[in-house]
């Protein structure tokens, strides 16, 4: 698979969100600079770890002073966003709002949001991504003929250290010995100490430990002096690069109910699941219900001991843990990326922007083009001063909509003009670049057009009037899901109308 063009990505990482936005963000990077694409990040992240981390990648990273909902967040995204319409760009964090979604599509990019637990009242993105077990149980208010949506585990984005492992077979001991505890990569609560608590009353000959810490965690210092009076070996690894091999040394994992729950089901590691932030009870509750893993609960309500008890009946029941792994595995194959490169790669598809000052010579030279003229109901070459005239009040009449389409590359395509003839009806206009016709962009421009209009204002109707020998755009906009009413008469020629309701198709 090729993926061509640019890939822009906006997520955060901090003490107080955690890592797991951005570090699902670079797996996708990953895959899409292994097909041949190019990848930018935009973030406010301000840890050096990660920003090395993405930046060994070969990926070009903007830096913000201040994240969304400072303005100076936008002015700098748009800014990089400006020389790259009809991009992609890949929203992850939930301080990205309706707002933010739609100043990206009006900016003319494709959108891909990557979400958890529907935290907005609606998306206007093109693709919205939920990679959890409880994500096709959601109702996300979008608009079904634009927004697709990807759902389940079966999209799990996992990091390219992963995928190595991919054939890799667990054995599952008589007795569990070597414990996993991995929290997220912040753990502001530093709940990872009531863990480490709780593994040093274990008694089991052998146990041996090994604590895994973000680079955003704030409590390192904290817990080398508790791991300095601990009776049994644990050892402590912030920043770890090799957390496959990691996984892949547990018999058993306690951790956080974030992005890592599915790096651990992939590697199969039966695993105790805690519940540190309110998007990660579905993910928990989810696995718990799966029997992939063993949901702990809300981390608030545990003490040591109950972790304690939880940990040493995992540890000691052979059948349930092989049970657990079997069940987590069978949930994440580690394909996610290239599913999601296909979506993002699979078909022709075409961005729309509202028109520009800047557009006034392009639509004029698509106006004159000679078979444009033939099939206008007036063939006389428009002048530059009249086209000027033109342009300005179509610019500055509020019932005029012109879209300029994009193809995958930010290449202009065409233009589509809707004249809104009362508050319920409008007339459409459309031409194509004579370089791309005859190459399908006609129809998905008049479908993805009209539906915008109809997504986007109060018309319910959309009217087309076709000269009869223009077959092309008869064919065209049939295929669009208008529908032939009759003739009629469009100053002195006959023209065939043709009418699309809301509803139609």
């Amino acid at each position: 698979m090729v993926a061509s063009g640019t890939l822009f990505i906006r997520a955060d990482a901090g003490s107080h969100i955690g890592t797991g936005h951005l570090m699902r963000c670079l797996a996708l990077a990953q895959a899409w600079k292994g097909a041949g694409g190019k990848v930018v990040f935009i973030t406010a992240c301000r840890n050096e770890g990660l920003l090395r981390r993405i930046r060994e990648e070969e990926i070009e990273v903007h830096l913000l002073s201040l994240s969304y909902p400072d303005p100076g967040d936008w002015e700098v995204t748009k800014n990089v966003l400006a020389r790259h319409p009809g991009a992609w760009v890949v929203l992850d964090g939930y301080h990205f709002n309706e707002t933010y979604q739609k100043r990206i599509k009006d900016a003319g990019n494709r959108l891909l949001v990557i979400d958890d637990m529907v935290h907005l009242k609606h998306y206007y993105a093109d693709i919205v991504l939920n990679q959890n077990l409880h994500a096709e149980d959601l109702h996300y208010s979008c608009e079904p003929y634009y927004t697709k949506l990807l759902l389940g585990t079966k999209y799990v984005l996992l990091r390219r250290e992963f995928l190595a492992w991919r054939d890799w077979k667990r054995e599952i001991p008589k007795v569990a010995r070597r414990v996993l505890v991995t929290l997220g990569g912040s753990d502001p609560g530093n709940y990872t100490l009531k863990v480490i608590q709780a593994l040093q009353k274990l008694d089991i000959s052998g146990l041996e430990a090994i604590v895994v810490i973000g680079a955003s965690n704030p409590h390192a210092d904290v817990l080398k002096k508790a791991l300095g009076q601990s009776c049994i070996p644990i050892r402590l690894i912030q920043s770890a690069k090799n957390m496959p091999e990691l996984m892949a040394w547990a018999d058993v994992a306690i951790a956080a109910g974030g992005t890592t729950c599915w790096e651990l089901a992939f590697m199969g590691v039966p695993s105790l699941v805690l519940i540190l932030a309110e998007n990660q009870r579905l993910i928990a509750e989810g696995l718990d219900q799966a029997g992939a893993a063993v949901n702990l609960g809300w981390h608030k309500d545990l003490s040591s001991s109950e972790i304690e008890n939880a940990l040493l009946s995992l540890i000691s029941d052979k059948p349930k843990r092989a049970e657990v792994a079997q069940r987590a595995q069978a949930l994440v194959d580690g394909s996610g990326s290239i599913r999601l490169l296909t979506e993002l790669r699979e078909e022709k598809t075409l961005t729309l922007r509202r028109v520009r000052e800047e557009d006034c010579r392009l639509l004029w030279e698509w106006a004159n083009d000679p078979q444009v003229r033939a099939a206008a109901f007036s063939s006389d070459p428009i002048s530059w001063e009249d086209h000027v005239k033109w342009f300005a009040s179509k610019l500055n009449d509020p019932n005029c909509i012109i879209f300029v389409a994009l193809d995958n590359d930010g290449a202009s395509v065409g233009q589509i003009r809707f004249d809104i003839t009362d508050e319920r009806e409008a007339e459409i206009d459309v031409n194509i670049d004579r370089k791309r016709r005859g190459l399908g962009y006609g129809t998905l421009l008049i479908d993805k057009g009209v539906e915008e209009i109809f997504r986007t204002t109060s018309v319910r109707i959309v009217h087309a009037f076709i000269k009869p020998d223009n077959v092309s755009s008869i064919r065209a906009f049939e295929k669009a899901k208008f529908k032939k009413i009759g003739l009629k008469a469009v100053r002195g020629h006959t023209a065939i109308h043709y009418l699309r309701r809301k509803n139609d198709g």
